[in-house]
């Protein structure tokens, strides 16, 4: 887990009260709505992590294109959220992708 930080498959709105027991102070969804039939919308996830107290942002990559400026961003949300984060995707391999290509640029505090 480093810094911290865990990277999950979809989640769904009924999933943040587990979440929240398991100590993640802020949930980051890097998947973009709309990938896949019957996906789980943002706002949904969103809603139901404002109701438990969790802090939630939203900033979806596509694995294969992820860019200095989606580097920048996540560093800008990661450094700032309080810990343990919480992220997820579809498989959460894209989040651990961000991840490691923004550690790699040393943007991570």
């Amino acid at each position: 887990m480093p810094n911290n930080t865990v990277f999950s498959p979809q989640i769904l709105p009924e999933h943040i009260a587990l979440i929240k027991a398991q100590g993640f102070k802020t949930i980051i969804n890097n998947r973009p709505d709309g990938e896949e039939p019957n996906q789980p919308q943002n706002a949904a996830i969103e809603q139901a992590a404002s109701e438990a107290g969790i802090a939630y942002f939203y900033q979806p990559v596509v694995a294969s294109a992820i860019s200095q400026k989606d580097c920048e961003d996540f560093a800008d949300i990661f450094n700032n959220a309080e810990k343990p984060v919480f992220m997820f995707c579809r498989t959460g391999n894209r989040c651990n992708i961000l991840f490691h290509h923004t550690e790699h640029l040393d943007l991570l505090h």
